[in-house]
């Protein structure tokens, strides 16, 4: 089944009210808001890399506050444990069997503040969960349900006492991005309503958890021709073929591009993907998955330019009219 015209239409204005929604708590980041929408109808996650103060936090809670689903918020540390992430069993005193207590893991939207700040091993203890939206604790699986999205944040300025994410653990994000400074009229507006010391507080729920999911069903029907296809694939083999890489775009980096591009069509009202969305989602499904060349970095190459070089080298499929 293809989605319809008139069900993209239905997409583009829920997901343009969202975005509305989401907006008013982080101001003047409306492509950043709609990318991390984009994420979560992708069914995927985002990793923030920005310094503090720049409302990750705020995004994290406006989302869940739009969506009506839970949030929690994670301060990953050198000492924290997996278990203060999925959870433990706990002895039941009164029945004398073992309880499972879940971990802040168990929410819509989850908060990793400062990724890096924790031990490997603590970071490993989400690759199950954000790949499978599972929970293996002593040999018993458990759902966190849908939604579910984890934004990742970390300081890209400060590297004392960090673990630097493994190309495992980058390549189960969706996506990468910053939310960045706002410009000069949104610090105005930000700096008038000061009083105010929770812009996300104010946001009512328009949308339950189920209709997300619903939705999230829906925009995988989005229709892809096998010319956008192959042009993925085309650009995928490009990057991993270029002499300044040692690893270019995995086959699961493939897959997220066309995820993500179907809900960036649906979101400006078309029931199917074109070359530009491609193009516009590039930069942030696929630079933090590339792994440079050490020698070919020290003379300042990086994955930035080797995916713009793709998107300059692969020629786009022309459109056909209908």
């Amino acid at each position: 089944m293809t989605m319809k015209p008139e069900e993209a239409a239905h997409f583009a204005d829920i997901f343009a009210r969202m975005a509305a929604s989401v907006g008013s708590a982080i101001l003047g980041k409306d492509r950043e808001v709609r990318l991390v929408l984009t994420a979560m109808f992708a069914e995927g996650h985002v990793l923030l890399e920005d310094a503090p103060g720049t409302g990750k936090t705020s995004l994290a809670k406006a989302l869940a506050a739009t969506v009506d689903g839970t949030h929690n918020r994670i301060q990953f540390t050198p000492d924290l444990l997996p278990s203060d992430v999925t959870g433990v069993p706990i002895r039941n005193e009164v029945t004398r069997e073992f309880e499972f207590r879940k971990g802040p893991i168990f929410a819509a939207i989850v908060l990793a503040d400062e990724i890096n700040r924790a031990s490997p091993k603590t970071q490993s203890a989400l690759l199950q969960v954000m790949e499978e939206s599972r929970v293996t604790v002593d040999g018993t699986t458990y759902d966190v349900g849908r939604p579910f999205l984890v934004i990742a944040t970390q300081n890209p300025i400060e590297q004392a006492g960090t673990y630097r994410l493994p190309e495992a653990q980058l390549d189960r994000f969706l996506l990468k991005t910053s939310i960045g400074y706002p410009d000069l009229a949104s610090t105005v507006e930000i700096l008038a309503g000061s009083a105010t010391r929770d812009r996300s507080s104010g946001i009512t729920a328009m949308i339950t958890t189920s209709q997300v999911a619903a939705l999230t069903e829906l925009v995988a029907t989005v229709y892809t021709d096998p010319a956008v296809l192959a042009y993925v694939a085309e650009l995928a083999e490009n990057t991993r073929n270029a002499p300044e890489t040692r690893l270019g775009v995995s086959v699961r980096g493939a897959l997220a591009m066309v995820r993500a591009s179907k809900v960036w069509a649906a979101a400006a009202g078309r029931h199917y993907i074109v070359p530009d969305d491609i193009k516009v989602l590039a930069p942030y499904v696929w630079t933090h998955r590339i792994v440079m060349d050490p020698e070919a970095e020290f003379e300042g190459a990086t994955a930035a330019h080797v995916v713009d070089r793709a998107l300059a080298e692969v020629a786009a499929p022309q459109m056909r009219l209908a």
